[in-house]
């Protein structure tokens, strides 16, 4: 209520009372003269009245008392009404911004700000605190997300160019050109160059370009840096890293399809393994690289720097492979070349058979040429020339000849040349092939044999013809580079190991790795190159190895200076032709910097496994704040309830009526004085639109019920009117409203004050 609306309350109470007051001296004189039948109605009459009986002076007194009274209580009243209106805004308004505040909070606006009260204000505060806290907490989160994705960008780009390294080192321009575009996709890089040293002629060493990548796409180039030439060289001479954010603008010479730009920064980074420079890679950028950006492709550089080493090693391992192979297709070669020659020497001796007269010039060049000897059906030895005694190291016929064909075959060859001879006694087919026989001192002679049927004039078989030619060194040779030709396909570092685990042979790499040198290998076994933790585990592996079964895995070793080496290999065994294990080969590969990022990525795992338990306690503590804020919260709901509704309950004893309509015109408060004004109880109004009050001639007729049932804010507030009202009844009745206007929060409520005119 208002000041000019209080005055106005005050003296129409006050009015009302005095005209009421009247009512009692006149009612008395009326009474008065009633009794008295022959006092007259006037000024005489009345003289004698308060003359004769002071009664009616006291009476008359009421007309001062009464409305003196009636003022001092209306006043009162109206500053109480005003006070608790007042108030209750107030408290309406302070839970509206502290439920605006709260859900800002919950939303995760933490830049909110809230207007203490006055410095005593212990909820705002508090509301502030925990904003404060939240915005803390919500800052210190952040931080850790952004650490812990940064680390998990590392983990992945280490674990996608550990994949791109180990598929594709066998061709160095594919490589630097998959590295190079790859990693510039990775650090979001406009350029990248990837540099190969070139140092065959140590005077003249220069950086070759093998790959260049700019604006996604591939670019051709055949770029050479000599040794120490510009930031290339100087990376190279002090084999550090170079970072620079000022980059002179024509330094980077490719542009896009969109014009030229100079790059916001320039990273030249040596590719660097075991002390050893292999090239230098170069990267431009529009965004300034990281810290974490910079660390990363530094630790990819030294992978790759170990990768080319290791192509190095197996292109040279490669050459020698092709050597062998070149070799071996040539003994192939030969020995097709020598079957060649068994065919036509076969064709020979059937011809030999047809024309007699010609055999024994031929005999006698078989002999200087070729092992010969004939047997008789049964196998026994009747003829052999100079060469079989020399090849199989007798010193006369006389120790041969009458002896049977066993003594030159050796025990496992037996069951298998038993069947050859029995088919040959009976007339079979000639044998031709590889033959092993056994020497007068127990030696292996290999050979490329021929045993042909020789029949007499009744075409059975006279004696059996034996010849061959001696391959015992080219099979030995054969043998033996089929075995390196398998172990060197498998893995460029080679061990061989006798079955008691002696090192036999070995190459140059394990002596690089294990840093031996070929004095220190003669007296190692391969136990004194597995870790000592695991001897015992080893054992019972190489049990198995030496029986013929094959293990591959990876192997904890140590070097010379007891270093740590993880080597990931095979364990396979080499057979003779009988199948007897004659020596193990090891091949493997170096992967203790792979361990090491293994470990180290294990290692991280677990800490952000730590972190992300803390970050659930840290959630734990902050649901546990916001459930006592929210409990606080509640208690102040509830206080501000109580406050609510003992200002509605003083309001419906008011002897007023009052009705409290919201913007959009819903009645929301309506007391008892108004249901007897009305006739209409509390639940027939409430939720409904303040138009049912009055009927449609009324709200036609009269300007200020117009705009009151009307929409919007045009109502005309802080008046006092006088208007008409339709009761539930139809009987209209004239009363005075006065009508103030409660703004909150671009809300508007509105309290009708509305007494009734008696007649």
């Amino acid at each position: 209520m208002e000041a000019e609306n209080q005055k106005e309350f005050v003296l129409q109470n006050t009015l009302y009372a005095f005209v009421l007051s009247l009512l009692f001296p006149v009612f008395a004189i009326f009474i008065e003269v009633l009794v008295r039948d022959t006092m007259q109605f006037n000024f005489s009459g009345l003289k004698i009245i308060y003359s004769e009986n002071p009664i009616h002076w006291i009476v008359l007194l009421l007309v001062i008392i009464i409305p003196g009274a009636t003022f001092l209580y209306s006043r009162y009243f109206a500053k109480e009404l005003i006070k608790k209106q007042k108030q209750l805004d107030f408290e309406m308004g302070r839970t509206k911004k502290i439920n605006d505040f709260t859900q800002k909070l919950i939303n995760g606006d933490y830049s909110a700000d809230f207007i203490l009260t006055d410095e005593d204000d212990v909820l705002g505060k508090s509301l502030l605190n925990l904003r404060d806290k939240l915005k803390k907490n919500k800052e210190i989160q952040d931080e850790q997300r952004k650490e812990d994705e940064q680390r998990n960008w590392v983990a992945e780009g280490i674990a996608k160019f550990g994949d791109i390294l180990r598929n594709n080192n066998d061709n160095m321009e594919l490589l630097s050109l998959n590295i190079i575009r790859e990693l510039c996709k990775y650090v979001n890089a406009i350029q990248g160059s990837f540099y190969l040293l070139n140092d065959e002629d140590p005077d003249n060493m220069f950086f070759q370009q093998t790959a260049l990548f700019a604006y996604d796409r591939k670019k051709f180039t055949d770029k050479k840096i000599k040794w120490g030439d510009g930031l290339i060289g100087t990376c190279a001479m002090e084999r550090k890293t170079i970072f620079m954010t000022r980059i002179p603008d024509s330094y980077v010479n490719i542009t896009s399809g969109l014009g030229k730009s100079n790059p916001k920064c320039l990273l030249i980074v040596p590719l660097i393994a075991e002390n050893e420079l292999y090239g230098i890679i170069e990267f431009a950028s529009y965004e300034v690289l990281q810290k974490h950006e910079i660390s990363f492709v530094e630790r990819v550089a030294e992978s790759i720097a170990t990768t080319i080493s290791a192509v190095r090693i197996n292109l040279r391992t490669t050459h020698l492979l092709n050597e062998s192979n070149e070799r071996a297709q040539a003994m192939a070669a030969q020995e097709e070349e020598m079957r060649q020659n068994m065919e036509e020497l076969q064709a020979t001796q059937e011809e030999l058979a047809r024309q007699a007269e010609k055999f024994v010039k031929l005999e006698n060049t078989v002999n200087h040429t070729m092992i010969r000897a004939d047997y008789s059906v049964d196998g026994i030895l009747l003829y052999a020339n100079t060469k079989f005694l020399k090849k199989l190291e007798y010193n006369s016929n006389s120790e041969v000849e009458g002896k049977h064909i066993s003594i030159f075959i050796g025990e496992k060859d037996k069951e298998w040349f038993n069947k050859i001879w029995d088919d040959l006694s009976k007339g079979g087919r000639h044998f031709e092939g590889y033959m092993k026989h056994v020497t007068k001192n127990d030696k292996d002679l290999w050979t490329m044999a021929t045993y042909t049927c020789i029949r007499g004039e009744d075409d059975t078989v006279d004696k059996i013809l034996f010849l061959a030619i001696d391959t015992t060194e080219q099979k030995k040779l054969s043998l033996r580079m089929e075995s390196i030709v398998d172990a060197v396909d498998k893995s460029g570092i080679k061990i061989e190991l006798s079955s008691n685990g002696g090192i036999i042979e070995y190459n140059d790499n394990m002596l690089y790795l294990f840093g031996y040198e070929d004095k220190d290998v003669k007296n190692l076994t391969v136990f004194d190159l597995i870790d000592t933790l695991e001897i015992e585990n080893f054992n019972n592996k190489w049990d198995t190895i030496v029986k013929g079964i094959s293990f591959q895995g990876q192997f904890k070793m140590r070097t010379k200076s007891q270093e740590v080496l993880w080597m990931r290999g095979a364990f396979s065994a080499v057979y003779d032709m009988y199948g007897d294990v004659t020596r193990v080969v090891f091949i493997g590969h170096d992967t203790t910097k792979e361990k090491q990022m293994d470990i180290e990525l294990r290692q991280h795992t677990e800490i952000l496994k730590k972190q992300e338990k803390q970050l659930r306690e840290s959630e734990k503590e902050l649901s546990k704040r916001l459930r006592e804020v929210r409990i606080e919260m509640q208690n102040q709901y509830k206080e501000i309830e109580k406050i609510k509704i003992r200002y509605e309950r003083t309001l419906e004893g008011a002897m007023d009526g009052i009705l409290v309509t919201t913007d959009d015109n819903k009645i929301i408060f309506f007391n008892k004085a108004a249901e007897k004004m009305w006739e209409y109880s509390k639940n027939e109004v409430l939720g409904n639109d303040v138009g049912i009050l009055f009927n449609d001639k009324l709200i036609e007729e009269d300007e200020f019920v117009a705009r009151y049932t009307g929409p919007g804010d045009n109502k005309m507030t802080g008046i006092r009117k006088e208007i008409k009202i339709a009761p539930k009844s139809g009987e209209e009745k004239r009363v005075l409203i006065c009508l103030s206007n409660a703004h909150i929060d671009k809300e508007n409520t509105y309290t009708a004050f509305i007494q009734e005119i008696k007649t």
